[in-house]
């Protein structure tokens, strides 16, 4: 039994896998903190749901695991790294059902270990879930595909039940593959009982996020609202197409190689929907403008299908300089690129050389406009000063149990509560914190973090408190919160209650 597993195809395979987890942990240069995003993942633990005003729940369930570990850095980092190392197991395992022999394995995990997946797996978000979920997905379908077997479409629902309450651009996938299926000859699936069978299962298995979503007045579209209005606005479309060539690069030949299979090689022709399901998704990304990365999920089968056919096209002969050149180009073409898309070089080291940061359109953040520090880089800097800082103003305050801590974005909120060294619970009107509100605390002092121009020292504020200052700042000018304020509102004479509630039913206004 034990000769069965380790067979030398699942040793590599072992080995692609154990080095992807370790080297996710070198490619972050220690003066950075984590990622905006990260620290609200992080805090959802604290906050058990069904889902979140941007999120379904399985990130907050992977939190969970990360806060019963210690919640250190270290099992942070490990699960997106895992989640990598699984997406490799899942194309690999794709191969192997395709018919592919050890060259076209370990040419499929080598293109996914130096890809994009390097930068993406480096981030506690959903989207490093979401890519081996899709994989995963993909490679029970081409299961399905082989063997007719309806069990397949259960092990489907079941996958598809996480990709979804893991993200909803799962939807994105699916929008694109439904309408290939239909005009393929793989169509006949439409004909069986089980493929209904199995839609249930998976309605069933997400009926807790869909109730949540209604009792909560869809908070997901009013997320996609305002998506749309301050972020997707700044997509271009031609930025988008652009990123999913810089992604795989290296691995371009491959896609092609798979676009030329799914149209002339004969054993592949009833796979063919996936290529034009491909099409479909990328159209409606693209027609959305939306952020290049959310495609990320469709490639690794794609390269999967494209290393199985450049295997059967260099078989025999001298045929091997090929495939030895195969992997020679795509070391070479990643390198570059590697060069600027890793945060392994310090903001400093950054700012010395930006040209080719520029050149690969970098610099050009959210707001449409360039910056000396990509964005993702500058999201990563700062945090633990404005925590620590908020941390020193709070031991100088009395009445410990009755200061409240409102910040302008989740981030800020997230970061304070993560590096806190006093409890803290921050809160902010932005994302999911609008709903972890203390209601009914007694409030009598409030520090307020802020990167608003209006000042409280002289606004309003100072009508219900006696006391207005400015306690602080991010000084850190390679962080995106750089200039980010401290204030601190002593001894608040007013019951503020109304006005916070007021303020949390105007944002919950979907």
């Amino acid at each position: 039994m034990v000769r069965k597993y380790f067979t030398r195809d699942n040793s590599i395979l072992l080995l692609f896998m154990s080095v992807k987890v370790f080297v996710q942990y070198l490619l972050i240069h220690p003066v950075y903190d984590l990622q905006r995003d990260e620290y609200l993942h992080l805090d959802q633990a604290n906050h058990p749901a069904w889902g979140y005003i941007s999120l379904p729940p399985l990130s907050s369930w992977v939190a969970m695991i990360i806060k019963a570990l210690g919640n250190d850095v270290f099992w942070v980092k490990f699960f997106p790294a895992l989640f990598g190392a699984f997406t490799i197991y899942f194309a690999w395992k794709i191969v192997q059902a395709l018919g592919g022999n050890l060259f076209a394995k370990i040419l499929v995990a080598s293109s996914l270990l130096v890809s994009v997946l390097l930068r993406l797996n480096t981030m506690f978000q959903p989207n490093s879930f979401e890519v081996m979920s899709w994989t995963a997905f993909y490679y029970f379908l081409v299961l399905f595909v082989q063997s007719q077997k309806n069990r397949y479409l259960y092990i489907l629902a079941f996958v598809a039940a996480l990709g979804f309450l893991n993200k909803y651009n799962l939807l994105f996938m699916v929008a694109g593959l439904i309408p290939a299926i239909i005009i393929s000859p793989n169509r006949d699936v439409f004909r069986n009982k089980h493929l209904y069978y199995a839609l249930i299962f998976f309605l069933l298995l997400i009926t807790p996020n869909i109730i949540w979503q209604v009792n909560n007045n869809y908070p997901v579209v009013h997320h996609m609202k305002t998506l749309a209005r301050t972020q997707l606005v700044n997509v271009e479309r031609s930025g988008f197409l652009k990123e999913q060539v810089l992604y795989f690069l290296n691995s371009l030949f491959i896609l092609v190689a798979a676009a030329i299979a799914f149209i002339r090689y004969r054993p592949f022709v009833i796979y063919r929907f996936i290529g034009v399901g491909y099409v479909f998704s990328i159209a409606l990304y693209v027609y959305l403008r939306a952020k290049g990365y959310y495609a990320i999920g469709l490639y690794p089968a794609l390269i999967a299908f494209g290393v199985v056919y450049l295997e059967h096209i260099t078989e025999g002969g001298r045929k091997w300089i090929f495939r030895v050149l195969m992997i020679v180009v795509q070391i070479g073409i990643f390198v570059p690129l590697f060069q600027v898309v890793m945060p392994d070089k310090s903001p400093a080291q950054i700012s010395a050389n930006l040209e080719p940061y520029r050149r690969f359109g970098l610099l050009r953040w959210e707001d449409g406009k360039e910056h000396h520090l990509p964005q993702d880089f500058a999201d990563m800097v700062g945090w633990r000063e404005l925590a620590y800082k908020v941390d020193s103003v709070y031991n100088t305050l009395p009445d410990k149990e009755s200061i409240l801590i409102i910040c302008d974005n989740y981030g800020q909120a997230g970061a304070i509560n993560y590096y806190t060294i006093n409890n803290l619970k921050a809160v902010t009107f932005n994302a999911d914190y609008v709903n972890w509100f203390p209601m009914g605390m007694n409030i009598k002092h409030v520090i307020l973090v802020s990167n608003d121009e209006d000042d409280p020292v002289n606004g309003e504020e100072r009508l219900f408190c006696d006391t207005v200052y400015k306690a602080g700042s991010v000084t850190d000018t390679n962080a995106r919160e750089f200039g980010t304020i401290i204030f601190v509102l002593k001894n608040i004479n007013v019951d503020v209650w109304p006005r916070i509630n007021k303020e949390i039913a105007e944002t919950k206004k979907y």
